[in-house]
């Protein structure tokens, strides 16, 4: 008899990650264990592995041709329409490397030249970082944290507004923190935007990841204001981890960003691969059974965590999130030589994020990928533990 998905998880071991030569199970060095990459521990979709066998087959390694884009498009059109509820052109859905690729367009095509970029954070790291590359300035708008429940400060994005910024990241749902915000969280901040005509690149990478009780809802569908500023950036790369693969899309909202998306020229966006296009597709197309199956062990791996550190981390406050894969564990009450993170991986061998790196509201946290056999995920806590337990 054939092993359930669940039964082939449960019997990886560390040892069978540290083999597959990911980066982020060797990053940490023999015997370490990883917890920073944003990557899942648990192989690939079937329909996947047979897609990319048949780009093999065909050795069809060469320049993206049209028919692949134009199929990705479609499909990835279909699934927001069958996933949320979206109905999109896939004239709009335009192939981009990955997410970064696509913050880029939107910071140096669809925002206000020379503006700065607002951000509420804490915030994926490179988000950070980017903006500076393309000389702009960013404006760190720190979200309100009640108890562990992160929500928008609409009143200090009001005032970065003012201040000269013009593009909004909106991460949803939120990397770091694991929020998926709610369709009221998402009609004020579009009040907000639409009133100091301001722009929003929402990126939406994480949005299959979602757990029971929750809904995600793409930012650019729940209004015409909405829609008439947002740029969405999604991909299958995280849901169903294809990551290295590059390939993520950039769906159009509006008819302005159509004509200047068509004036930016080929290779302004060039760079998708036709092994990402193709794993893309099967994913988006034959893959959401796979991810069902992941959507349930991740949904037990959260709660498990909120018990593994209840018994041996008590005064570490957790959140489990309402979706993605990452958990933000805050150690402020805890009486700490240092930040947690940089413990945590000198100590217990374990890589993690340490908040810093996400920017204001970051510092006395870090960021834990779950994704992980739960054997693995209950070793990880015991080792944090033992690192942050007063000796």
């Amino acid at each position: 008899m054939a092993e359930t998905l669940r039964e082939v998880i449960d019997t990886t071991t560390a040892a069978m990650l540290r083999a597959r030569g990911s980066y982020k199970w060797t990053a940490p060095g023999p015997g370490g264990f990883g917890a920073a990459v944003a990557e899942m521990d648990f192989g690939a979709a079937p329909p996947i592995l047979n897609a990319l066998a048949g780009l093999s087959a065909e050795a069809n390694f060469g320049y993206l041709p049209p028919p692949l884009a134009d199929e990705l498009a479609a499909a990835c059109a279909e699934f927001q329409q069958r996933r949320y509820g979206w109905e999109v052109d896939p004239a709009l859905v335009h192939n981009v490397p990955d997410v970064l690729k696509a913050l880029e367009i939107a910071i140096t095509r669809f925002s206000r030249p020379g503006s700065p970029v607002i951000l509420p954070t804490p915030a994926y790291m490179p988000f950070l970082t980017v903006p500076g590359f393309l000389g702009r300035e960013i404006i760190q708008v720190p979200m309100a944290d009640d108890a562990g429940w992160f929500t928008l400060d609409l009143d200090a994005i009001s005032a970065a507004f003012r201040a000269g910024g013009h593009l909004l990241i909106f991460c949803n749902p939120c990397n770091p923190l694991g929020r998926v915000f709610t369709a009221e969280e998402i009609t004020q901040l579009t009040g907000v935007v639409d009133r100091h005509g301001g722009r929003i690149f929402a990126d939406e990478i994480h949005g299959p990841i979602i757990y029971p009780g929750q809904r995600h809802l793409p930012y650019a569908s729940t209004s015409a204001a909405a829609a008439a500023h947002t740029l969405t950036a999604t991909s299958a790369s995280k849901a169903w981890n294809l990551p290295g693969l590059k390939c993520a899309q950039v769906i159009l909202s509006n008819e302005p960003d159509r004509q200047r998306w068509e004036e930016m020229g080929f290779f302004a966006a060039h760079g998708a691969s036709n092994p990402g296009v193709v794993a893309n597709t099967a994913a988006y197309r034959h893959g959401e059974a796979w991810l069902d199956e992941v959507l349930a062990y991740l949904d037990e791996g959260r709660r498990l965590l909120a018990g593994l550190l209840g018994r041996h981390l008590p005064q570490v406050r957790y959140r489990p999130p309402d979706g993605t894969y990452l958990a933000w564990l805050d150690c402020t009450a805890m009486d700490l030589p240092g930040s947690p993170g940089e413990l945590v991986t000198d100590r217990a061998h374990v890589t993690v994020v340490d908040g810093p790196a996400f920017g204001a509201g970051g510092p006395g946290s870090f960021r834990l990928n779950f994704a992980t056999p739960h054997p693995v995920l209950a070793e990880i806590v015991e080792r944090i533990a033992a690192a942050l337990r007063p000796a």
